[in-house]
């Protein structure tokens, strides 16, 4: 009786063994392109779900809950503030990671993400440090709880206009947020 061992590289040549091994350093940097992805798909997807848990639980629960509109206000402004800062790093962390295995996917979905990525980026940016710093900035300058200034003072009237467009800029970054998770999904896919 005899035991044959077989070589599955016996008997290739020099090419094909080169071609055989190059595969596999392939199938590693796919194996890495997928990690990658995955971490990438993982942070978009916690900063979209804290968005609409604030939007949909957070702010509606704290103007229900707390007994004056002035501490609900307060614990609204300081939620959406780590909302938006979240939103921002996390966005600038995955536009600079997103030429891991760009290669690897179509040049329209990596273009497409980008883009998504950078309106969360902007709109983020611009909801934190531009409208909700005017917002603060008018809560100051009334000297007094908001639901005690007149509905058509002009401070309240900027007041509840900056108002409409942070709640724009929040949804703005949402649908961008979703646009961005799917297509990183579709291209994790591939």
């Amino acid at each position: 009786m005899s035991i044959e061992i077989s070589d599955p590289q016996m008997g290739l040549t020099a090419a094909e063994q080169g071609a055989r091994s190059g595969g596999h350093a392939n199938t590693r940097a796919q194996a890495g392109f997928g990690v990658a992805q995955d971490v990438r798909l993982l942070l978009i997807a916690v900063w979209l779900g804290a968005a609409v848990f604030f939007s949909f639980a957070v702010a509606p629960s704290a103007f229900a809950v707390l007994p004056a509109r002035e501490l609900a206000g307060n614990l609204v402004t300081r939620t959406l503030g780590i909302v938006n800062v979240a939103g921002v790093v996390i966005s600038l962390l995955l536009l600079a990671s997103s030429f891991i295995g760009r290669e690897l996917s179509g040049r329209r979905a990596w273009l497409l993400e980008v883009c998504a990525l950078a309106l969360v980026a902007l709109s983020t940016f611009i909801g934190h440090w531009l409208i909700n710093a005017r917002l603060l900035a008018l809560r100051h300058a009334m000297g007094r709880p908001i639901d005690e200034v007149a509905a058509g003072d002009p401070v309240r009237v900027a007041f509840d206009n900056l108002h409409g467009y942070s709640v724009v800029a929040l949804s703005i970054g949402m649908l961008a947020g979703i646009v961005a998770l799917l297509v990183m999904a579709r291209r994790r896919g591939r």
